[in-house]
């Protein structure tokens, strides 16, 4: 098992989101060529871990330690029996050297800064991470700053931010009701507009250390789907999107592109249709200006109570669309699929890896006194799943890699019965209506030189395949 992986594995066990038993269990299924995203992805989908943004914070973590070597007590090796206890100071190494041309930052004057110059520094800063490509910028306390680009991690400085630093660093753009929320409950997700053009998803934290901020940049332009890399699925997305009744899932791991992929996808229908959408976000990351459609977008917190409140309501605010940041528990997955039923297009977002663990998890949620009734109404409702994945190229970008599924009378039987074990048959004898397996995309970008073999390797379960790849 390489590094990061045990390292995730050590950090979830002494944070009390695994067992030792778990870890080796999970590690046998996914086998020691797995990576964190593997790893941490089964963890989501066997329901062992439901904090996805814990998760992100420790995969974090795991990264920036996985560099020094693998942990002491190594969760994988036999001789692992107490957990590992982190060490006040303990150093941390670079991930890669600063990058060429990456943002610049004097954080050493950080306290000779009066909050002003401070706030328009910071602004500076996002702006030219953005530029440089870069998608998330970390500013955390006891770490040097990072960003990172096309999933490579890269510190901006060799200075290391104090308690006080990262506080004021990660506080200074806030709005005093938001700093107090912030400093109250030690958590805040919130939508950062320096303009129309300079948007970014900030998530705010404390951890042992103090404080800490993840800045996703949000990008001025709304890519359209074939930019995304869904040219050769362009005419089955369209499709799915003519629709004016139904659910469709976008659904994958963390970091793969599900919000892009939202986006695009209402930007298409702002512009091919005349209808009302709503939107509930959390935060609101791409504004969508009205041009066919009248689009309304609202943020949960802000706006409305939660995902369901907001989904509650929208019924009675006559849509024809309604897109669902995320669908995370029972009552808001119920609504969606009730207003699915009703005469509307539902688009929502899940984080899982492939069609029949999002079909397993959309179900599995429901008591068994409503399974039969609930995969009656699943059958009917669902057009579609796509699952992405954003794979690193040799050079060093990103493809993206992808499984469709399309609701037809087959698929529809299947979930009625419960026997998602042939989903995958299925869909390989629905080529023509659109269909794709994930282990045959990424087959064919390795044929295409477009990943290398240990990338194909690591995001191919079909044995048969696995041994083509040479």
């Amino acid at each position: 098992m390489n590094n990061d992986t045990c390292w995730l594995a050590r950090l979830c066990i002494d944070q009390g989101l695994l067992t030792r038993p778990q870890a080796l269990q999970i590690g046998e299924k996914v086998g020691d060529a797995a990576d964190l995203m593997t790893f941490a992805q089964e963890l989501i989908d066997g329901g062992i871990v439901t904090d996805v943004e814990k998760l992100e914070q420790l995969a974090d973590q795991a990264l920036t330690k996985a560099a020094v070597g693998p942990p002491a007590n190594n969760p994988f090796d036999e001789a692992a029996a107490k957990p590992h206890i982190v060490q006040q100071g303990e150093a941390a190494t670079a991930y890669t050297d600063r990058a060429k041309n990456a943002p610049a930052f004097a954080f050493e004057t950080i306290a000779q800064l009066a909050d002003p110059a401070l706030a328009d520094a910071l602004r500076g800063l996002l702006r030219s991470t953005a530029n440089y490509g870069a998608s998330d910028l970390h500013l955390s306390t006891g770490a040097r700053p990072f960003i990172r680009k096309n999933r490579a991690l890269s510190y901006l400085s060799e200075y290391v931010l104090t308690p006080q630093d990262a506080l004021r660093l990660n506080t200074v753009l806030l709005a005093e009701s938001q700093k107090k929320v912030f400093l109250e409950y030690k958590d805040l997700d919130y939508a950062l507009a320096l303009s129309d053009a300079d948007r970014y998803r900030v998530n705010l934290m404390f951890h042992k250390n103090g404080a800490a901020g993840a800045y996703r940049m949000v990008p001025a332009k709304t890519r359209t789907l074939s930019d995304l890399g869904y040219t050769a699925h362009l005419a089955t997305l369209t499709k799915l999107l003519s629709y004016h009744n139904g659910l469709i899932l976008i659904t994958g791991p963390v970091g793969s592109g599900k919000t892009t992929t939202l986006a695009s996808m209402v930007a298409y229908l702002n512009e091919t249709r005349t209808d009302h959408i709503i939107t509930v976000e959390d935060p609101i990351e791409v504004v969508q200006p009205a041009k066919g459609c009248n689009v309304t977008q609202r943020e949960v917190g802000p706006h409305t109570k939660s995902f369901f409140t907001a989904l509650k309501g929208a019924l009675r605010e006559d849509p024809d669309v309604i897109v669902i940041g995320e669908l995370r528990d029972l009552e808001t997955i119920e609504m969606a699929i009730s207003a699915s039923e009703t005469g509307h297009l539902v688009i929502g977002t899940m984080h899982t890896s492939d069609a029949s663990t999002t079909l397993n998890r959309l179900l599995d949620v429901f008591p068994p006194a409503q399974q039969t009734q609930i995969r009656a109404s699943v059958a009917e409702s669902l057009r579609g799943v796509v699952c992405q994945r954003l794979l690193p190229t040799p050079s060093g970008e990103l493809v993206l890699a992808c499984e469709i599924l399309i609701s037809n009378t087959a698929i529809q039987n299947l979930i009625k019965e419960g026997k998602s074990t042939g989903l995958k048959n299925t869909m390989e004898t629905g080529v023509k209506e659109g269909m794709c397996l994930m282990d045959n995309v990424v087959f064919g970008l390795w044929k295409d030189r477009k990943i290398s073999a240990e990338t194909a390797q690591a995001n191919i379960s079909n044995r048969v395949l696995k041994a083509k790849i040479t």
